[in-house]
């Protein structure tokens, strides 16, 4: 038994003879009963901007987001599906985008030659131009809709045009509009935007409703107020659609939902919009690409395939505050779509730093963390 014990310590030693003894880890003047140094102040107060900066490069990476595009993995990386994915390419550039730029520009005369006599000539019958109008908007995003080969389930019962209601839902891209609107005649809020998409605001949105603001105006913010209330107090006038959320996320998360449209004091019927990423990506970036830029992926892709769901309208409960109503109305949506929430401000998006002031910051926190080390150091 002492052989075989011996023979096992020997064999043990020859085992782990590389392995570092503890005493190896220990300073020479130390005792292994003596208490680790205490923690000072002093510590605490040089980590505390490390920490401060750790907790906002996290709040950043979270609120970042919900605004940047996931383009799909590559999967022609093999020898058999490049071809396939090379004829892909031939099929929707060559192919599918003539096709379709042909349906829209049919759908722009079809559209503009109705709608131009029927604006200017009908001036003096509001509710017939009015009815036609919004027949032909809605024709037209239908021909959008069909310009991108779009697959659009819709889930609850149709829309119908009630006096003191308004529609709100999450929003991806200026395309919600006309998903919904092929649906259903919506008047919109909107942000003002330049170029062809400004003119088309002008005049042919305002036909059905549009109420446009500038975001940079407080000015605005007061007038738009004064014409949601007259707009919901009207007759006859169309739904009014409002995107809560304030900008465009990526379909992934919803950021807080604005209170304007939840203090007005009717009913909210909530939508939820979600698209499928297989065929195309619908999130419009527009710190990175242009609207028509935005069209053009979306006509040069297989399918813009969406479904969306009605959802049962919602009023203010006794005691529950616009901020609260918003945020219930938020959590169905959510919900529904399938959504993560995220406690952050859309509008924060727009005040972000510049890419300049970013690398400035780094390098005086570098800077700081060297002084801090050398310090030490001594």
């Amino acid at each position: 038994m002492a052989r075989t014990s011996g023979k096992l310590r020997s064999s043990s030693s020859g085992l782990f003879s590389d392995r570092p003894e503890v005493e190896d880890h220990l300073s020479l003047g130390c005792s292994v009963s003596e208490p680790p140094p205490k923690l000072q102040l002093r510590d605490l107060l040089d980590i505390t901007p490390s920490l401060t900066e750790a907790a906002g490069a996290i709040v950043d990476d979270s609120f970042t987001r919900c605004f940047k595009s996931n383009p799909p993995e590559p999967w022609n990386w093999n020898a058999y599906l490049f071809p396939l994915w090379c004829f892909g390419v031939v099929v929707r550039y060559l192919i599918l985008f003539p096709l379709r730029a042909t349906v829209l520009a049919i759908g722009w005369i079809v559209f503009l030659s109705s709608f131009i006599p029927v604006h200017f000539l009908l001036k003096g019958h509001g509710t017939l131009r009015k009815k036609i109008e919004r027949g032909l908007v809605e024709l037209m995003c239908s021909f959008f809709v069909a310009s991108w080969t779009g697959v659009i389930k819709y889930h609850g019962p149709r829309p119908s045009m009630r006096p003191k209601q308004v529609f709100v839902a999450n929003h991806t891209s200026m395309i919600d509009f006309i998903v919904l609107e092929q649906m259903t005649a919506f008047a919109l809020i909107m942000q003002k935007h330049p170029g062809w998409v400004g003119l088309v605001q002008r005049i042919i949105l305002e036909s059905v409703g549009g109420i446009w603001f500038n975001r940079s105006e407080a000015k605005d913010r007061e007038a738009v107020a004064k014409k949601l209330k007259d707009h919901i107090e009207g007759t006859g006038n169309n739904s009014l659609l409002i995107f809560p959320e304030g900008t465009c996320v990526n379909n992934n998360y919803t950021v807080m939902f604005k209170k304007g449209a939840f203090e007005l004091g009717c009913t909210v019927c909530p939508v939820a919009i979600k698209y499928n990423k297989i065929f195309v990506d619908a999130f419009w970036n527009s710190r990175k690409q242009s609207f028509t830029k935005h069209l053009l992926q979306l006509m040069t892709s297989w399918a813009v395939v969406c479904n969306v769901w009605y959802l049962e309208p919602q009023t203010i409960r006794p005691g529950e505050t616009p901020i609260e109503f918003a945020e219930r109305v938020r959590d169905a949506i959510s919900k529904r779509a399938g959504l993560k929430k995220v406690p952050w401000d859309g509008y924060l998006k727009y005040s972000r730093p510049s890419p300049k002031q970013m690398e400035e910051k780094q390098q005086s926190y570098a800077a700081a963390m060297l002084q801090t080390l050398e310090v030490d150091a001594k």
